[in-house]
C-alpha cells in the first residue's frame, strides 16, 4: 500500500470514531474527498455528474457503517477503487435507462409516400434535467412550504435551516466560516443542523430517488 493509501486509511480510522452526524465527521470526510477525488474515474458523459454526486452521497453514507449499502472495508479494497466500481455501475445504470428510453421513441415509421422514415428525424431534441445538486438547491431556495425558513435556532432567526442548507451545499462554506457569519459557536451549529437540518434534506433526497 502507497504512503497516499496509508494516509487515507488512518483518515478513515480516525473520522470513523467520531458519532454519525458530529462535526468531526463531517470534517474528516471532507478531507477524504479532497484526497480521494482527484483518483476517481473520469469520462467525458453526459450522464458523469450525476452519476458522480450519486457515489458520493453513497461514500457518505457507506464509508463508517452500512446504511444504504455495503459498509467499505479497507481490508478488500482501497477507498478510490471501491468508490470507482461504484461510479461505474451508476453510469452503466444512467445508459441502461438511456438506452431503454430510446428503444421506447425509435422504431420503424413509413411515409404516406411508403417510404421509410430516418427515425432520428423524428426523435425531439434532448431536454436538459437538471442535476440532483440544481433540484436540491431550487428546493431550499423556494422552500415552497415555508419549512426550512420557519426552523431556526432558539434566539436566532435568522440562523435557519434554509440559510444552512444553502451554504452546505456545494460549493460548500466551512463550518467555521458559518460560526463566524453568525456569530454562534460550532456545536450549537452542528447540533442543530443535524437534528432539524439534516433529516429534512435527507427526506427530500428520498423523495426525490437520490438515497
Amino acid at each position: 500500500m502507497d504512503n497516499g493509501n496509508q494516509k487515507i486509511v488512518r483518515l478513515v480510522q480516525q473520522t470513523c470514531q467520531h458519532p454519525q452526524g458530529s462535526l468531526e465527521r463531517q470534517e474528516g470526510l471532507t478531507e477524504i474527498v479532497k484526497l480521494v477525488q482527484r483518483k476517481l474515474w473520469k469520462e467525458n458523459s453526459p450522464f458523469y455528474q450525476d452519476a458522480l454526486q450519486r457515489t458520493w452521497l453513497y461514500f457518505c453514507r457507506n464509508l463508517c457503517e452500512a446504511t444504504t449499502g455495503e459498509k467499505f472495508d479497507s481490508e478488500r479494497s482501497t477507498v478510490v477503487t471501491w468508490l470507482n466500481a461504484y461510479l461505474k455501475l451508476e453510469l452503466r445504470k444512467f445508459y441502461t435507462q438511456g438506452q431503454k428510453t430510446a428503444q421506447r421513441f425509435v422504431s420503424v415509421q413509413i411515409s404516406d409516400k411508403g417510404e421509410e422514415i430516418d427515425p432520428l428525424e423524428t426523435v425531439a431534441a434532448p431536454v436538459d434535467v437538471p442535476s440532483m445538486l440544481e433540484v436540491t438547491r431550487e428546493w431550499a431556495e423556494t422552500d415552497l412550504t415555508g419549512e426550512l425558513r420557519s426552523i431556526h435556532i432558539k434566539g436566532h432567526p435568522e440562523i435557519t435551516c434554509q440559510a444552512i442548507i444553502l451554504r452546505r451545499l456545494p460549493p460548500e462554506t466551512s463550518w467555521k466560516e458559518i460560526a463566524a457569519e453568525f456569530k454562534v459557536p460550532l456545536p450549537t451549529l452542528s447540533t442543530f443542523y443535524q437534528r432539524q437540518c439534516l433529516p429534512r434534506l435527507l427526506k427530500f433526497g428520498e423523495e426525490q430517488g437520490y438515497l
